[in-house]
C-alpha cells in the first residue's frame, strides 16, 4: 500500500468518527426528512434542498477542513519526519478529510430522498443535485487547505475560512447584481458569464437548479449563462469550471505545503 493511500485510510477513520462530521449528516438527514414531511413529494423538495444545500456544504466543508488541519499540525509534522513525501502526505491528507464530508452529505440527503422513490420519481435532477454537493464539498475542502496553509495562525486562519464562505455564498452576488443594476446601460452578457465562472457556489446552483427545472431561483448570472449556453451546454459547462474550482484551490494548497516550515 502506497503513503498516501495509508494516510488516507487513517484520515478517513479518524475524521468520520469526530462530532463534526456525524453531526452535519444528521443535519441534511433530519432536514431532508422534514422537507420530504412537509414538501408534499420529490419534485417539490429538491429546490428547497438546493438551497441548504448552498448555504450548509460550504460553510461545513471550509470551516471542518480548516479547524483540523489546525489541531492535526503537530500530527502532519510528526509524518512529515518520516519517510513520506509531502505530495503523497497532502494527498492522503485531502482525500482523509473529503470523503467523510462527502459521504456524510450523500447519506444525509441521499436516503431519505431514496426512501421517497426519488430513483423513479426524478432520477436526473436528483442525481443533480447530490452531484452539485459532492462537487462543493471537494472545492471548499480544497479551499479550506489554501486556507490553512497559508495563515499560520488558528484564529485568523478561521475568520478567514468564515470570510471565504461569507464572501462566495454571500456578498459576491451582492457585489455583482449591484454592478449589473450601475451598469446597465452597457452590455453585460459577457462581463455577466465571467462573474459565474468566478464563483463556485453559483456554478453548483446552476447545475442543481437546471436539472430539477427551477430556472426561476437562478439568479441574474444563472439565466444569463442558461441563455448564452443551453441547458445541456450549461451544465457540462458548469460542472467544468466547478471541476476547475477544485483543481485550482488543490494544486495552490499544496504548493504552500510543500513550501511550510512545519
Amino acid at each position: 500500500m502506497k503513503a498516501w493511500q495509508k494516510v488516507t485510510r487513517y484520515e478517513l477513520r479518524d475524521v468520520a468518527r469526530t462530532r463534526a462530521v456525524v453531526g452535519y449528516g444528521l443535519f441534511f438527514l433530519a432536514s431532508t426528512w422534514g422537507l420530504l414531511r412537509l414538501g408534499g413529494g420529490v419534485e417539490r423538495v429538491l429546490p428547497s434542498l438546493v438551497n441548504v444545500t448552498l448555504l450548509t456544504v460550504p460553510l461545513v466543508s471550509v470551516v471542518v477542513s480548516t479547524v483540523f488541519l489546525y489541531e492535526s499540525r503537530a500530527f502532519t509534522a510528526l509524518l512529515l519526519s518520516q519517510p513520506v513525501g509531502r505530495d503523497d502526505l497532502f494527498r492522503g491528507l485531502y482525500l482523509g478529510l473529503t470523503l467523510p464530508l462527502i459521504g456524510a452529505f450523500l447519506l444525509g440527503a441521499g436516503v431519505p430522498l431514496l426512501g421517497a422513490g426519488a430513483a423513479t420519481i426524478a432520477p436526473s435532477a436528483t442525481l443533480a443535485v447530490l452531484f452539485g454537493g459532492v462537487l462543493l464539498t471537494a472545492a471548499f475542502s480544497a479551499l479550506g487547505f489554501l486556507v490553512a496553509f497559508s495563515i499560520r495562525e488558528p484564529s485568523r486562519g478561521l475568520v478567514g475560512a468564515l470570510l471565504v464562505w461569507l464572501g462566495l455564498t454571500l456578498v459576491y452576488d451582492g457585489l455583482v447584481l449591484g454592478a449589473s443594476h450601475a451598469l446597465a446601460a452597457y452590455p453585460l452578457e459577457r462581463p455577466m458569464l465571467a462573474a459565474m465562472l468566478g464563483n463556485p457556489v453559483d456554478l453548483a446552483r446552476l447545475i442543481m437548479l437546471m436539472a430539477v427545472d427551477a430556472s426561476v431561483l437562478l439568479g441574474y448570472t444563472g439565466a444569463v449563462f442558461q441563455d448564452f449556453f443551453g441547458s445541456a451546454v450549461g451544465f457540462t459547462v458548469a460542472a467544468g469550471s466547478l471541476l476547475a474550482w477544485i483543481v485550482l484551490p488543490y494544486r495552490l494548497a499544496r504548493g504552500r505545503f510543500r513550501r511550510m516550515d512545519f
